[in-house]
């Protein structure tokens, strides 16, 4: 953190979970920053309903999770906030469709080509 000096403001043992976490926040930096350089009717019109659905279900978990933590670190309880609802209910979606991409990716049995073969 700022030249890796020490900080007397918190205890030395949370000091690399400190750092880590910096790091990670600087990483969401980057790319919250790539992701708002595009505009997003620019974005979803090069994407298929299925991809910007994705890119929907993302954002929107994104955020809530955001929200959860920015929560937890408020000292709410997030459990027991409605935002909890909120992430099952992308989750549920998110599951929605990768079910539909698990289906297009699947096997499709070519009539012809199997009663050749019998």
């Amino acid at each position: 953190m700022a030249g890796e000096e020490m900080n007397e403001d918190y205890p030395v043992e949370i000091h690399e979970s400190l750092t880590a976490l910096e790091s990670s926040l600087g990483a969401v930096d980057d790319m919250l920053k790539t992701m708002m350089a595009v505009s997003r009717n620019e974005l979803l019109q090069k994407l298929d309903p299925l991809e910007q659905a994705k890119v929907d279900l993302v954002s929107a978990y994104t955020l809530n999770s955001m929200f959860w933590v920015y929560l937890a670190t408020q000292g709410v309880n997030p459990k027991e906030h409605p935002v909890k609802q909120e992430l099952e209910r992308i989750r549920v979606y998110m599951n929605r469709v990768k079910e539909i991409t698990d289906k297009k990716k699947a096997a499709k049995l070519d009539r012809g080509a199997a009663s050749r073969f019998v």
